[in-house]
């Protein structure tokens, strides 16, 4: 039997609550993804993998359905620290090939940092797949140029989720992930 996806959806999260585990709870149920029994994957974005709205994948889901994701996540209980969770995506222009997927999860990284970030990681494992010579010191705008250039990668994106921590150290949790449809 094979688990292949045909489409993912990208949702992310935020919840706070006295408890680690009540704000993770509340921040899948922001997410949308609270009724789903999650099984975390690896990072493949399957070939011919249809990357649909939240919109539209949310009505897919069922109460206690077994649902794999790739899923970042990460909780503070410290005042004011900022926590980021990122999915980054790298689409590869051959359709019959597969992608890259990219789990983050920081401290004091902003959306933007984190969400670059993501990227970078997800393009740089689907560029050294397909043969693609690039400075890994490089910054992210001028390693895109060097991925789109080549032709193979042909869309990245990411999510993006942050928060600071509660001023009276209640747990926040911040969640990004990438649900796989079948």
């Amino acid at each position: 039997m094979h688990f292949v996806p045909s489409k993912i959806f990208l949702t992310k999260g935020v919840g706070t609550h006295k408890h680690e585990l009540r704000s993770f709870e509340a921040a899948l149920r922001d997410a949308g993804i609270e009724k789903c029994n999650l099984v975390t994957v690896s990072s493949i974005l399957p070939p011919r993998c249809k990357i649909i709205s939240r919109k539209q994948g949310e009505p897919m889901l069922q109460p206690g359905q077994i649902t794999f994701a790739v899923m970042a996540r990460i909780s503070t209980n410290e005042p004011h620290r900022l926590i980021a969770a990122s999915i980054g995506v790298a689409a590869p222009a051959d359709e019959d090939a597969y992608g890259y997927l990219s789990e983050l999860h920081a401290y004091g990284m902003n959306d933007t940092t984190a969400g670059n970030f993501a990227e970078d990681m997800a393009a740089a494992m689907l560029a050294s797949t397909t043969g693609v010579d690039f400075n890994e010191d490089a910054s992210w705008d001028e390693k895109e140029q060097v991925f789109r250039l080549t032709g193979k990668i042909i869309r990245t994106s990411n999510i993006t989720q942050t928060a600071v921590g509660h001023p009276q150290g209640l747990y926040s949790t911040v969640v990004a992930a990438a649900i796989c449809l079948f």
